[in-house]
């Protein structure tokens, strides 16, 4: 397994400001774990991991006047959902643990004000089979109606 998921985070931002929305085609999300991760290149990836692997975004606009960043990356409570009826799987809800994650920093651990890049690394206390939600920010230029977020997106132990 290799030591580190790389998540982009592929953003419209036009198309998200006009329509007030990162859902409408407007985003789209890839990861490169070869875990089987699910529904690549929808605003809904479900990312698989396993404990101890650092997880990395990395914001990407597919325009060139408007900057994209990652405003922040928070692990909604009580939204981890079992994927199956399986009694194994523990039942909803499920706490999501917190997973570290530092803006503006570079696999270097250096500071990348470029492509703000944030890592995190998945916890061991993750229950295995529930996908953790989480609510992913994006500030799409300047503004106070720049910051825009989709809560679709999932981390998921293998």
């Amino acid at each position: 397994m290799k030591e580190k998921v790389s998540i982009v985070v592929m953003v419209d931002a036009v198309g998200a400001l006009s329509d007030r929305t990162l859902h409408n085609g407007n985003i789209s999300l890839v990861d490169d774990s070869s875990a089987g991760s699910r529904h690549q290149g929808t605003p809904d990836l479900v990312t698989a991991v396993v404990p101890g692997q650092v997880v990395q975004w990395t914001p990407i606009h597919v325009d060139v006047q408007t900057p994209v960043e990652i405003q922040a990356i928070e692990f909604l409570p009580g939204a981890a959902v079992p994927l199956s009826e399986d009694p194994g799987v523990p039942p909803y809800p499920v706490e999501p643990p917190a997973v570290p994650a530092s803006d503006a920093t570079g696999s270097d651990g250096q500071e990348n004000h470029d492509l703000l890049v944030w890592e995190g690394i998945v916890p061991y206390t993750m229950a295995p089979g529930v996908p953790y939600r989480y609510r992913l920010s994006l500030k799409l230029h300047e503004g106070p109606n720049s910051v825009l977020h989709i809560d679709s997106p999932a981390l998921l132990r293998v």
